[in-house]
């Protein structure tokens, strides 16, 4: 079913899906970067650690209603998925004071927010993907002012939805990034992944902090702590 290679990012490769038109296959790979690509590394197993978890998350989602690019896990490390155009916007959703917002803002770590903060980032590596408010989405991107609406309605609507699943598993969703894409027919729909590299997922007792920030921080090993997250979610089957 794999095609020619399409784009290949930090952490995923995407191909063409032969014979399925309108799809493509998403390959996670075993690549961990972190600050903008300045640290890298490998982890043999955390391509199918990451496909597993988000395959796991994407199907909860949809079982909610929510809209996502993705159709079914096909292997250890790929997944079938709508083909989309991606819209050059992460999209941040805070619960918990974590990483970058503790220094913009000059708070401190663990401090709760009343309600999620929204934020958005411009996706480009070349600027070191840079915070930005609507007006700079609406120059930058091809977003409307509905769009952007609908896009952080959904993002919440998301987090509401993760918090149950983590809050099952004993796990305090801190933060995550979302991406979204745009079907042939217009459509706005979750797409890339969420995983422990794409969210801060913190023990709810002991705070042991159980996503990439090992990794960024090394203090921890990042195969054993995303491991811990299957195995957690798989505890829910």
């Amino acid at each position: 079913m794999k095609g020619a290679l399409l784009y290949e990012g930090k952490a995923k490769q995407v191909f063409k899906a032969n014979g399925e038109a309108g799809k493509l296959v998403l390959s996670y790979k075993n690549d961990a970067t972190a600050f903008n690509g300045e640290k890298k590394s490998v982890f043999p197993g955390k391509g199918r650690l990451n496909n597993e978890i988000a395959s796991h998350i994407f199907s909860i989602l949809q079982g909610k209603g929510v809209e996502t690019h993705f159709i079914e896990r096909l292997n250890e490390t790929e997944q079938l998925v709508q083909q989309t155009e991606i819209i050059p916007l992460e999209v941040v959703v805070r619960n918990v004071a974590a990483g970058s917002i503790t220094k913009r803002l000059g708070i401190e770590e663990r401090m709760c927010f009343e309600s999620p903060i929204v934020e958005l980032f411009y996706k480009d590596d070349a600027l070191g993907d840079p915070f930005i408010n609507d007006e700079h989405a609406l120059f930058l991107t091809n977003v409307t002012r509905t769009d952007l609406k609908e896009i952080k309605t959904k993002a919440l609507e998301i987090n509401r939805h993760l918090q149950t699943i983590f809050q099952a598993i004993r796990i305090l969703l801190v933060d995550f990034k979302l991406e979204f894409g745009r079907l042939a027919c217009g459509s706005i729909v979750l797409a890339d992944e969420i995983s422990p590299d794409t969210c801060r997922l913190w023990d709810v007792e002991t705070f042991e902090k159980l996503d990439k920030d090992v990794f960024r921080h090394g203090t921890g090993d990042l195969l054993t702590v995303y491991q811990e997250i299957l195995n957690r979610l798989e505890e829910q089957k």
